[in-house]
């Protein structure tokens, strides 16, 4: 079974010019098929406030009213998606940019949650994995922002990390998946020093950090998500430093933090 990486960078490395370029080198010279999926908040967030939109987060996700969500599409699905596709083909990689619309890729359907309204965000419902096996099979990287749809006219805003292991979760029949989460820290940290990586994070750990404050905020949604991913299936999941994914696709030098059941 032919191999597939999917692969997520955090918006805090789009934001580093300097880290961003050499992402999309490294990312470009990975052989192989290969998906990308991208965040963006920090920008969403400058953006909003500069036209005076609060914005609310919680646990890492964002709660997104009519505004924001005007917002977000602007940023997600124009700067930064096209940004970055047009970076991957200066660089010989033949990447398409989309959202979970485009194609009808990726389906969702609007929160449900009993005390909390999450407004116009989208919890994952389906993925076309024949229409994202024909790019692949064609030669091309697809780039998606996070962005769904419900099929009935709205987008909704869909937390990136939850894209990238679904997309590992509906094409695992078909390929052996890797998911690789990339961004400004070297993995999941034990302290907030820079050199506490946790090389092998198991699920019971995580819930032993994450009750004892250690893991909060945004890593709790990514690592949700990793785990979700690896209960389905995944070979692979790991979380590292953006300028570490070269290794991490190679498998062969350990890098960051690789998650176990």
């Amino acid at each position: 079974m032919e191999k597939l990486f999917i692969i997520k960078i955090g918006g805090n490395v789009i934001d580093q010019p300097g880290a961003y370029a050499a992402f999309l080198d490294d990312f470009a010279q990975i052989e192989g098929k290969k998906i990308l999926v991208h965040g963006g908040g920090k920008l969403a967030t400058d953006l909003a406030r500069t036209l005076g939109i609060e914005t609310k987060m919680v646990e890492g996700r964002r709660i997104t009213d009519a505004e924001t969500l005007k917002v977000v599409t602007m940023v997600y699905a124009g700067l930064i998606n096209k940004s970055i596709v047009s970076g991957l083909q200066s660089r010989g990689c033949n990447a398409l940019g989309l959202t979970g619309a485009d194609a009808d890729v990726i389906s969702a359907k609007k929160r449900q949650h009993p005390t909390l309204d999450y407004g116009f965000v989208g919890d994952i419902a389906r993925v076309n994995t024949a229409t994202i096996m024909s790019f692949l099979h064609a030669g091309i990287s697809p780039v998606f922002a996070p962005l769904t749809h419900d099929g009935q006219g709205m987008m909704l805003n869909t937390n990136a990390d939850a894209i990238a292991a679904a997309l590992a979760g509906a094409l695992l029949l078909h390929f052996k998946t890797s998911l690789i989460y990339c961004f400004d820290k070297k993995g999941v940290l034990a302290s907030t020093q820079e050199d506490s990586v946790i090389p092998r994070l198991t699920l019971a750990r995580y819930h032993e950090l994450r009750k004892a404050g250690i893991i909060s905020q945004g890593m709790i949604p990514k690592l949700d998500e990793s785990f979700a991913a690896l209960q389905a299936g995944a070979q692979a999941v790991i979380l590292c430093h953006a300028s570490q994914i070269r290794l991490a696709a190679g498998g062969e030098t350990p890098v960051g933090t690789r998650l176990s059941l």
